[in-house]
């Protein structure tokens, strides 16, 4: 079929359009600003991509139009839709649909499907799963909201067969809604047979009233994942049955199960659960009911990391992959582009040579900043052999979400923030006072709502050694490419 794609340079509905083209679709779609680098990975793929949402695009008669969360019926201040195209199919009567649901009957019918959800490491524990099942030979499907290194694509059908399994597919189970017209949750539509449920807080403030929004849809989740198949032969149960796989530690997520739970029940995380780990974050055991099954040793740092690996393990071995397989796959896992993604190193030629180090990461909710950090300060203590780390961490962040462009989430930042040294705030397009905000802070805080008069500062306060890490779920402005250049500027 012909389906044409209203937003389709969001990582989503572009990892649908990829997969939609390579399985003999034809797919056009179009977006305001289309840009790189979704826009160059879709051009080489054929997919003809349109400037804006004008209603003339209606002559490219497509079979469907599938429809991105992007799209509303909002009008402007003269009166006239933001979203021409979109008034002009409803029109017209022209039939549409969203983009899980088109993935949903199009892609995952079929399959088992594998899906991970959470507030925070959906798209690392995506790809780490997703990583883990390729390198055991088994050639999985994916949808990352991210670009997973060892693989350098977000998206792709995989094997057209499993061995003894359905063909297996791992996607990226996201809790926000999933069109203007079906205000369910995207993961909804998924059907997975294995579902990991990784944490649960309250985010998306502009859709959600309150945390038990959020859990009544986490739990239409789980009402979709199959249950135990009681069949004499074994191998034909493992199969069959439904796994959930959830965080022991999280209380909201126990209030999930205990609306109801039909499946076969996973836990991971604290120490009466069902895989728990024995040591550091980079270097640890991973136990199965209290014996030891596996050994991890990665390049990842950070307890929520150790946490995702775990929830990885426990999806993988319901499709057959032995915990000890999966901990050497981990061992060869490249993690996420912008997740503590190195943009690149300064050093002076003379004196302190100890290079400048500037880093991209995605955290934008205040647990997930906080994570981060912890992570890289806990990594920075185990190089240091007195254990007083001399390298600093200078924090820069945008609050950009919509959560967190509502000032739902203010109150948390400086708790976000306390493993930094130095913290930054770009609070350009805020209706609320980040400099008030970080006042626990102290003279640690500094924040400007101009980008470069920013950088200025941060370049101005950096010493050889720092660690300087960006956090933002948007481009930021190419606020790294500038630091790295202007830090260049400054010690040449």
């Amino acid at each position: 079929m012909h389906i044409h794609i209203l937003g389709i340079c969001g990582t989503f509905m572009g990892g649908l359009a990829a997969l939609a083209r390579v399985a003999g679709h034809k797919v056009t779609g179009c977006d305001t600003g289309v840009y790189p680098p979704m826009s160059d990975q879709l051009r080489a793929l054929g997919i003809e991509l349109i400037e804006g949402f004008g209603a003339d695009q209606l002559a490219l008669k497509p079979d469907m139009f599938v429809i991105g969360n992007i799209v509303s019926r909002v009008h402007l201040n003269d009166g006239t839709p933001k979203f021409p195209l979109m008034e002009a199919i409803l029109s017209a009567g022209l039939p549409y649909t969203s983009g899980p649901q088109w993935l949903s009957e199009h892609v995952l019918a079929g399959r088992h499907v594998l899906a991970v959800a959470g507030t925070h490491g959906k798209t690392t524990t995506t790809a780490m799963l997703s990583w883990i099942l390729e390198d055991t030979g088994r050639t999985p499907g994916f949808l990352v909201g991210g670009v997973p290194l060892n693989f350098g694509v977000s998206a792709r059908l995989g094997s057209a067969s499993s061995p003894g399994l359905r063909p297996l597919f791992v996607i990226e189970a996201d809790e926000y809604d999933t069109a203007f017209f079906d205000k369910r949750s995207k993961f909804v539509h998924y059907r997975p047979r294995t579902a990991v449920l990784n944490n649960l807080e309250f985010d998306h403030a502009d859709i959600f009233p309150d945390l038990a929004a959020i859990e009544r849809q986490f739990h239409h989740l789980v009402r979709t994942v199959p249950g135990i198949d009681v069949s004499d032969n074994a191998n034909a149960g493992r199969i069959n049955s439904g796994r959930v796989i959830v965080n022991g530690l999280e209380e909201a997520l126990t209030r999930v199960l205990h609306q109801g739970c039909w499946s076969e029940v996973r836990s991971f995380g604290s120490t009466v659960c069902d895989f728990t780990a024995a040591g550091s974050p980079s270097a640890f055991d991973v136990l199965q009911k209290g014996e030891s099954v596996a050994h991890v040793e990665w390049t990842l740092s950070g307890v929520h990391n150790q946490l995702n690996a775990l929830a990885a393990i426990a999806a993988a071995e319901h499709v057959g992959v032995p915990p000890a397989d999966a901990a050497r796959a981990l061992g060869r896992f490249q993690n996420v582009r912008r997740r503590m993604e190195v943009r690149g190193t300064v050093a002076r030629t003379t004196g302190d040579t100890t290079p400048i180090t500037v880093y991209d990461d995605f955290a934008h909710h205040p647990t997930a900043i906080r994570t981060t950090l912890d992570g890289l300060r806990t990594q920075l203590n185990a190089k240091s052999k007195n254990h007083s780390n001399p390298h600093r961490i200078l924090a820069v962040f945008e609050p950009r979400s919509n959560t967190m462009k509502l000032g739902a989430m203010k109150s948390q930042l400086p708790w976000s923030l306390e493993s930094a040294d130095l913290a930054f705030c770009h609070s350009a397009g805020l209706d609320w006072d980040a400099t008030a905000a970080l006042t626990p802070l102290g003279n640690r805080a500094v924040v400007s709502n101009q980008l470069d008069e920013l950088i200025a500062t941060i370049v101005a306060a950096a010493l050889p050694g720092d660690h300087i890490v960006c956090m933002s779920n948007g481009g930021f402005g190419g606020v790294h490419g500038k630091l790295l250049s202007k830090l260049t500027q400054s010690i040449s």
